[in-house]
């Protein structure tokens, strides 16, 4: 159970601040406008299952790909690392709160007198990808997969586990900010998300440093010690 919970904290710590819920949710408002209020529970659930889906299938089909392009567990660990602390560092010296440029990008796209015609076609792009999971979720959750010990095979089990519960867990509170993102936009000031930000970037930051640090050191033992 140990590992489970190491894994669970691991995740959600480095997916928290790239699916942001709050920022995201303040986007989402924007682009919902005065709907009904059932309309942005119907939508918020929607979005939170895709959203489960999309990374569980990045999940499951990561490991595979890394296998057929040839690419070693090591390498991945050093890349997506280093990834993770640059996607940290820019969050550490952002001066706002507002999202990642890639959600501003697709939001900007989205026409505002068409919006509640086609929310429903929307859902999955742009609402699930790239507004709450962006292509930085995309390089966590390979990294992440193929962090996890391929043996024995209960410890895989468990680390998957640890994986999928903090999916599961991020994508509740996409859905309790999504809900409720009419009450969210008036309520929290940008100050105090800023410094909630601040503290989750540090935390990435390290975790990214630790393990590009995890797949560099067989890499160096293969050089000092070539077999």
């Amino acid at each position: 159970m140990l590992l489970l919970w190491n894994y669970f904290v691991l995740s959600f710590s480095a997916l928290l601040p790239l699916i942001n819920p709050l920022g995201s949710a303040l986007i989402f408002f924007s682009l919902v406008g005065p709907a009904p209020i059932p309309v942005y529970h119907s939508l918020a659930r929607r979005i939170a299952i895709n959203t489960v889906l999309f990374l569980v299938a990045i999940d499951l089909v990561g490991s595979t790909l890394l296998r057929f392009f040839g690419i070693s567990l090591p390498i991945v660990q050093v890349s997506g690392g280093l990834v993770i602390a640059a996607i940290a560092w820019q969050l550490l010296n952002q001066s706002s709160t507002d999202p990642s440029p890639e959600k501003m990008q697709a939001a900007a796209q989205m026409h505002p007198g068409d919006i509640l015609a086609d929310l429903r076609q929307k859902i999955f792009y742009p609402f699930t990808f790239p507004i709450t999971a962006g292509p930085g979720c995309i390089v966590v959750m390979l990294t992440l997969a193929a962090h996890t010990p391929q043996r024995p095979i209960k410890d895989n089990l468990l680390a998957h586990a640890g994986l999928l519960l903090a999916i599961l867990v991020l994508c509740l509170s996409v859905y309790l900010c999504y809900a409720h993102a009419h009450r969210i936009a008036v309520s929290i000031s940008p100050s105090t998300a800023h410094g909630i930000l601040r503290v989750i970037a540090f935390i990435l930051l390290c975790i990214g440093v630790q393990i590009a640090w995890n797949g560099l050191v067989p890499l160096l033992a293969g050089i000092v010690h070539p077999q």
